[in-house]
């Protein structure tokens, strides 16, 4: 009932998203073109399917999180195309970080890191930190490398489940996505989640696809 409630109003709208098949050659260049333009859109990432948008684009994030009625506070997990990318958000990059990030990606870990750079305010929520995650899908790699960063929380509203197919997706976000990128069903636990501190400690925060 709660669920039918929320979705009052999306489930008996004509669609106008886009459509894309996930394998579908011209897919990539069409998406990344939406996303640069200041769209957002269901793809899927590693895990499962994510809402994604531009992270550099303090509009584009602002939407995602009407559209998944997000919690205000709480910051969205990034995908990045190499651990240069870090860079982008001022993390500095040493010997020591570079060699525990590669002992878990590319794959499904997320790892917090320091982030308190006020023009990132949006992204971060005044938590100063933000989890950013490469993954080891390449098709998204290709994505992530003509677009730049990308926020990707799951393709749900917020306290409801992910969305395990397109078709769940478009009940839930209709016609506010601009596309929609169908692989199939996607039935995976979330990435785990993990902390390293400026000094380089390691906490696990949430257990998920990977064990640590």
């Amino acid at each position: 009932m709660i669920l039918e409630f929320r979705l009052q109003g999306i489930m008996g709208e004509s669609n106008k998203s886009l459509i894309f098949k996930w394998k579908d050659s011209l897919a990539p260049a069409r998406i990344s073109k939406i996303i640069r333009d200041g769209g957002t859109g269901v793809l899927p990432t590693d895990t499962i399917y994510g809402l994604v948008a531009s992270a550099l684009d303090k509009k584009a994030v602002g939407k995602v999180y009407k559209m998944r009625e997000r919690n205000p506070k709480k910051p969205f997990i990034i995908l990045i195309s190499s651990v240069r990318d870090l860079e982008i958000f001022g993390i500095r990059v040493d010997k020591k970080l570079r060699s525990l990030l590669f002992k878990f990606w590319p794959g499904k870990v997320s790892v917090i890191l320091p982030c308190p750079l006020k023009r990132y305010h949006y992204l971060h929520r005044g938590t100063n930190s933000l989890a950013f995650r490469l993954p080891a899908n390449e098709d998204l790699i290709e994505i992530l490398k003509k677009t730049g960063p990308l926020i990707a929380p799951s393709a749900n509203l917020e306290g409801l489940p992910p969305a395990k197919t397109i078709e769940r997706a478009r009940k839930y976000f209709g016609d506010q996505a601009e596309f929609y990128a169908d692989s199939g069903k996607l039935d995976s636990p979330p990435s785990t989640l993990i902390r390293i501190s400026a000094n380089g400690e390691v906490a696990v925060l949430r257990r998920g696809a990977m064990k640590i």
